[in-house]
């Protein structure tokens, strides 16, 4: 890796070779933690079926999260229906509990730890805030 340095000389070069970067790896459910906590921050979370539907249907979402353990069939169907109709994609890998901590339904107690969890079965990424 070279880096080249903003001098007085044109020719200040730092030669940064003793070594690989160390870069930290993430698995699928913590990078969409983090992309969702920043969209959260930015106001661009629409968490819940009427919330999520409004912003399919107006195809303001760049994708849609759907929990994988929904009660209710035709719940699922519609979110699948708009994703496919309008060729959003869409994830389908947490629980509602887990997706629901993600999208901020929860209080946080003194420690740290989360406290009275909300479930959530669909949540839409309609801004990501900063791209990562």
């Amino acid at each position: 890796l070279i880096i080249y340095k903003m001098a007085e000389q044109e020719n200040d070069v730092l030669n940064m070779d003793e070594g690989p970067i160390p870069e930290e790896e993430m698995d699928m459910s913590e990078a969409l933690q983090e992309v969702l906590k920043k969209a959260l921050i930015n106001d661009g979370l629409a968490r819940g079926l009427r919330e999520a539907a409004k912003a399919l249907d107006s195809k303001q979402a760049h994708f849609a999260v759907l929990a994988s353990d929904i009660d209710q069939k035709n719940y699922e169907k519609l979110i699948k229906g708009l994703c496919a109709q309008h060729n959003i994609p869409l994830i389908s890998n947490p629980t509602r509990m887990e997706l629901g901590e993600w999208a901020g339904l929860r209080k946080i107690d003194k420690e740290g730890k989360a406290r009275k969890v909300v479930g959530c079965s669909c949540v839409v990424v309609t801004e990501y805030g900063e791209e990562s």
